[in-house]
């Protein structure tokens, strides 16, 4: 499995990567994630360093065959920002049909 914390106007790039790689499916979900350059913003005419930042994660299901790629892909749209990790899957079941594994993804 696949996870990504990227800043929100990477999302294209990192469909358009899925989408090259047959990556079918993706859950998106608006988040807060570390602030690591120091980001700046005003409030009421203060200048604040944030601590936080909104951002987006990704996760998605990823075949074995083609983790690598895909990594590498969506690494290249989202520089120089984001993170990326990957999960080993031990099962994946669809609850509606009782498919598991390849099937249920």
């Amino acid at each position: 499995m696949l996870h990504a914390l990227v800043p929100p106007h990477a999302l294209d790039g990192v469909r358009r990567a899925f989408e090259r790689h047959a990556v079918l499916g993706m859950t998106v979900a608006e988040v807060l994630g570390p602030a690591t350059d120091g980001h700046r913003s005003v409030h009421r005419g203060a200048v604040v360093v944030d601590q936080m930042v909104p951002c987006l994660r990704i996760e998605s299901i990823v075949h074995d065959e083609v983790i690598e790629r895909v990594v590498d892909e969506v690494a290249a749209a989202v520089h120089p920002e984001g993170r990326l990790w990957v999960v080993p899957l031990e099962l994946v079941t669809r609850v509606r049909t009782g498919e598991r594994g390849a099937d249920a993804v």
